[in-house]
């Protein structure tokens, strides 16, 4: 039976790593053709190695037409493109919590009723609504729960495209999220109802309720936000700050729902039902105690998944404790391992996509381990050295995962864990669930933490608290997983320490030099804004950082896991073009998190950014270095550029030439019409193999003069898929299409890789080359 379930696994994880679905008709044809030619191996002829095999293929076969089917099934229920931008009335229930910031309240908005004419039948969709100016404390909250007829305007799923990168349109796919968009103010939205008659709605307004009441109890308590994460599932509600240092300490799989608590809230449950049902002798004859036990333990795992806004990672653990408990009801003790694979096959079948998600794989990953160093062991008589051995385990397991998936794993996290499992686990999330009865609970569970954060926060930042590595390939970390096996098998097996030799690809890589006179540009793709990372043999340059946003920015949710995972340790350079948001907005979360050699800038003296930041100048046309045989020149602003008030700001742009014996980069930020005049004016401006556009293809920059006297190669646009402001240009892009330059755009291309070497400019794009079936493609203009 183990090996039929593991080859369904199998078959669900390789359909999630198609380019695209295979068609409809032809689905269930796969395994139904297996079946036929495999059918004489279950002749008693054949040998049981080939029966085996031809029954595992089979399941196989099965699980990738279960997921593709599924998978057919959900993007069959997304926007059509026509559709984009479009108004479309709907009437429908707040699905989730809202999470409001300065600009607008963002929420997941279930569709009831679709009431435009001819409109696309949707069933959920992501909205955002703005505050009008001016009036955000007038405009009427939504509520989770409540019913609203609202017109909205749509996109297709869509996200930034990036080498280990999160993959925003592969987490709408498992969500059921259809669109996202965002509410028209005219008309005014309108609540229906104030609580929606059904039972998600009733679930989802007590959450809202239950949120409330936390954060009126607790006022401006620092970790009110924590325990709002442990009882209601509100993540959102940890400071970026505080969530940084759980993350470095490795405590943060304890301060959101994870399976951790929903199975520590099942075992109490369990085991107070358990315990008193055997004081009733007569219900224990009818109902034996352990059976009783593992009836409270389940409905105790649905309330809290429940309660928790059932999650993905919720539902995962719930649906592995009903396995769980459906071996453990009869008097047999089911194998841990056999009972593990079918809770594996069990949440795949309800959700095919749970393979994209970290959770899944580091869920199943540390119950393995556990398993791995526990079952068919003689017990430790020490207790501690037996918890040790199982936490060392768990590290030791992950930590392979955790390098490919994040490419950082938290050095002292055995160390924090110890002290915070017992304590967040035992303590602190019951208090905070027994607050939902006794208010006050909550203002103790705060303090718990408050106290158990002061310590996180000064480990976090010891200097050896992270180690950090470029990240893996599946080959190094799958090693590195088989030596962690063998390392820890049972005492007495020979040569357990050769397992450290099968981890020596992952914890060495083998670097992608960059030869000497050579040099690469990589355009991140943040969507609408820049940031390029700019290699030599030795040295590491960053233009730009992407935008800022209410509560986050493109340096921390983007540039910087990008860094860490093309192994960049530390930035020589830093130029921030000007000061415009799209371009500046990420740049204190890069030098927070990358060391930073110097920094040159387009911006006023007096911007708060340049507070506390490296060695730092303005650009100036005429400084210049070379790094490993590569020329970096600033070609503007001018010197007297700084003292013009008039100026645009877009006009302090500075203007990067990157030149090899070969080959040459133009990079011009914003730079506008006045600009590539000046340029032009200077006589520095010659051919250049690559132009990044001028103010993401703008109609204001790009002028006649200016293209003429580059005529490049090819063309890089770093902006935003559907931005508001229409780049690039249809004049722009037709003026570069004269002088038959190859345009690239960022939103169509994901990342664009450009290598300057001795055979020329090779440019590579990563949306097309890293093609999953559920990214929208579309064709670049």
């Amino acid at each position: 039976m183990r090996l039929t379930l593991i080859a369904f696994c199998l078959g669900v994880w390789w359909l999630q790593q198609q380019p695209e679905l295979p068609p409809a008709r032809w689905l269930w044809l796969l395994p139904l053709l297996l079946a036929l030619l495999w059918l004489p191996v279950f002749s008693h002829a054949v040998a049981e190695f080939t029966r085996r095999l031809g029954i595992a293929l089979l399941c196989a076969a099965l699980g990738f037409a279960w997921a593709a089917g599924r998978a057919d099934a959900r993007l069959a229920e997304r926007l059509p493109a026509p559709w984009q931008g479009v108004d479309i009335a709907l009437v429908g229930v707040i699905a989730d919590l809202p999470h409001a910031n300065a600009r607008g309240e963002r929420f997941v908005f279930d569709v009831e009723q679709v009431t435009t004419p001819h409109a696309p039948v949707l069933r959920r969709v992501q909205l955002t609504r703005y505050w009008p100016r001016g009036s955000s404390d007038r405009v009427a909250r939504m509520q989770a729960g409540e019913r609203w007829q609202l017109t909205v305007r749509l996109k297709m799923p869509y996200g930034t495209s990036n080498p280990h990168g999160f993959d925003l349109e592969a987490w709408m796919l498992e969500h059921g999220i259809n669109a996202s968009g965002y509410v028209r103010e005219t008309p005014a939205p309108q609540r229906v109802a104030a609580r929606a008659a059904t039972p998600a709605a009733w679930i989802a307004a007590t959450r809202a309720a239950v949120r409330q009441r936390i954060f009126t109890t607790l006022g401006d308590a620092p970790y009110a936000g924590v325990i709002a994460a442990l009882v209601v599932g509100d993540q959102r509600s940890i400071p970026h700050g505080q969530w940084r240092a759980f993350t470095r300490t490795g405590v943060n799989h304890l301060l959101s729902i994870s399976g951790l608590h929903v199975t520590m809230i099942a075992t109490l449950a369990g085991w107070l039902m358990a315990s008193g049902w055997r004081r009733l002798p007569r219900q224990a004859e009818r109902l034996p105690a352990r059976q009783a036990g593992l009836i409270a333990a389940v409905l105790a795992a649905l309330a809290y998944a429940v309660l928790a806004g059932f999650q993905v990672p919720a539902q995962r653990t719930l649906f592995m404790l009903i396995v769980l408990a459906l071996a453990f009801w009869g008097r047999r003790q089911p194998r841990p391992f056999t009972a593990l694979i079918v809770a594996l096959f069990v949440v795949l079948l309800v959700d095919p996509w749970a393979v994209l998600s970290a959770g899944f794989w580091l869920s199943f990953g540390a119950m393995a381990a556990i398993l791995w160093v526990t079952f068919g062991r003689v017990a430790l008589p020490d207790k501690l050295r037996g918890w040790v051995t199982v936490q060392g385990a768990v590290t030791l397991a992950l930590a392979p995962v955790l390098f490919l998936l994040f490419q950082q794993v938290s050095l002292i996290s055995p160390l924090a864990n110890a002290v915070a499992i017992p304590l967040v686990s035992w303590l602190v999330t019951p208090l905070a669930l027994l607050g939902v009865l006794i208010p006050s609970l909550w203002q103790v569970a705060a303090w718990l933490m408050a106290w158990l954060g002061a310590g996180l926060d000064w480990a976090s930042s010891l200097p050896l608290a992270v180690m950090t590595l470029p990240a893996p390939g599946w080959g190094a970390a799958a090693l590195a997983l088989v030596g962690t096996v063998w390392l820890l098998l049972p005492r007495g097996f020979p040569l357990r320490v050769l397992g450290l030799l099968l981890w020596l690809p992952l914890l060495f890589p083998l670097r992608d030099a960059i030869a000497p006179d050579h040099f690469r540009a990589e355009a991140i793709d943040v969507g609408q804004g820049t940031a390029v990372l700019i290699r030599t043999a030795n040295h590491a340059l960053l233009y730009d950082t992407g935008a800022s946003f209410a509560d986050s920015d493109s340096g921390e949710r983007i540039v910087v896991p990008y860094l860490r995972a093309a192994g960049i340790g530390r930035l020589s350079g830093l130029i921030v073009s000007h000061d415009d948001n799209d371009h500046s907005g990420g740049m204190r979360s890069v030098l927070r998190d990358i060391p930073t050699g110097w920094l040159l800038h387009g911006m006023p003296a007096n911007s708060p950014l340049l507070d506390n930041v490296p060695p730092a100048h303005a650009c100036v046309r005429g400084q210049h270095w070379n790094w490993d045989g590569v020329q970096f020149e600033i070609l503007n602003p001018r010197p007297a550029a700084y003292a013009e008030s008039r100026r645009r700001d877009n006009d302090f742009s500075c203007v990067l030439r990157v030149s090899s014996a070969r080959h040459s980069l133009l990079l011009t930020g914003d730079g506008e019409r006045q600009t590539e005049l000046e340029l032009l004016e200077s006589g520095q401006l010659a051919s250049v193999d690559v132009l990044f556009a001028g103010h993401h293809g703008s109609r204001t920059s790009s002028i006649p003069e200016f293209v003429a006297a580059t005529r490049p190669e090819f063309v890089v646009f770093t902006l935003g898929h559907r931005n508001r402001y229409g780049h690039p240009h249809p004049h722009v892009v037709a003026r570069f299409r004269e002088i038959n330059a190859r345009l690239l755009r960022s939103d169509a291309a994901g990342m664009i890789r450009l290598d300057f070497g001795e055979a020329g400019v090779d440019a590579s794009q990563y949306r097309p080359t890293y093609r999953r079936y559920w990214q929208t493609q579309f064709t670049q203009p």
